[in-house]
């Protein structure tokens, strides 16, 4: 177990261990590359990296994280290529607890009990296809930097392409090709992944939608609900069980 705090636009240099590892951020939101993929994963979820995948971890915000290192054959039972789990109010809540008995000498065998319902937890996590998809190519990065931090940004393709030096076609083609969306679909994916942010950290219904640049907090409720089946209040209720 490792317990880190990083600041704003920090990240670690790639790098692969001889353990599998579960990251997880507690507070914010991480950026995780790995197998030529990069997510930012909400508190609500966490990735997966078997042992030897060569990876690197960040935060454009600053997030709060906790790193569970777990021996191959402890591990062997969970997916074999990097993952995104959905994290269970109950297990987020061994996993704090995991890391607040973390060095202590427990003699009654508890920290093994916590360590043993972490896998069984694991093990029953729903496998999300995707995250967030993030670029690498530095003009697209700059893109989706800009729009998650202030994703009421109403720029229009043809906007973004003539500030980064490109034709709408050549933006479209290549945010397509390596983000799998389009520039629209993905923006709408950015706002409610930053809804889930900013519902978490405690502001309202209104002011969320507000903040993200939709006309009413009723379009806001349609779009999340269409998008997770629940209503925000509903949803944010339900992580915090």
């Amino acid at each position: 177990m490792r317990v880190q705090t990083i600041p704003s636009r920090h990240y670690f240099p790639e790098h692969a261990h001889d353990w599998h590892q579960l990251v997880y951020a507690v507070e914010g939101t991480l950026t995780v590359s790995a197998d030529r993929q990069t997510f930012i994963v909400s508190p609500d979820r966490a990735v997966w990296l078997p042992t030897g995948v060569a990876h690197s971890v960040g935060s454009l915000l600053g997030a709060a994280f906790r790193s569970l290192w777990i021996a191959d054959e402890a591990g062997h039972a969970l997916p074999g290529s990097p993952t995104v789990l959905a994290v269970s109010p109950l297990l987020k809540a061994l996993i704090v607890e995991a890391a607040e008995i973390d060095g202590q000498r427990i003699a009654d065998g508890y920290p093994d009990r916590i360590a043993g319902m972490i896998l069984d937890q694991l093990g029953r996590a729903s496998k999300l296809s995707a995250a967030l998809p993030w670029p690498r190519d530095s003009r697209l990065l700059a893109l989706c930097e800009a729009l998650y931090l202030d994703p009421s940004d109403e720029r229009t393709a043809e906007n973004w392409a003539s500030e980064l030096g490109m034709s709408s076609r050549t933006l479209t083609r290549r945010f397509e090709a390596e983000l799998g969306s389009t520039l629209r679909s993905w923006k709408r994916k950015v706002r409610l992944f930053r809804a889930i942010e900013l519902l978490g950290s405690g502001m309202s219904v209104t002011a969320t939608a507000m903040e993200l640049g939709y006309g009413s907090a009723s379009a806001f409720i349609f779009a999340f609900r269409s998008e997770f089946g629940c209503s925000p209040r509903a949803y944010v209720g339900r992580t915090r069980q």
